[in-house]
């Protein structure tokens, strides 16, 4: 979330779809959890903090205050893209 609100800024349409329907607690709270990472980079960049390197520190500190964005927070600890592109053309 740090690295899409840094490129796109408040200009764009995230699309949210696996992370938010794969929340442990349902839905609702996978929307509750992306809308206040969202808010809380939001707030960190105009507060003139560096999401490129205070974007996990964001999402920690907003994730004390937001149960649904903490469970989200420890079920997805680490993203990795393990995977060889389809089209090699």
């Amino acid at each position: 979330m740090p690295a899409l609100t840094e490129i796109f800024g408040d200009d764009s349409v995230l699309q949210f779809g696996g992370g938010t329907l794969g929340h442990p607690w349902g839905n609702a709270p996978g929307a509750v959890a992306n809308r206040v990472a969202l808010e809380a980079c939001v707030q960190a960049r105009n507060e003139g903090r560096d999401l490129a390197r205070e974007g996990n520190e964001v999402i920690r500190e907003a994730s004390k205050w937001s149960p649904e964005l903490a469970a989200a927070c420890e079920v997805w600890k680490e993203i990795k893209f393990e995977f060889q592109a389809m089209d090699t053309l």
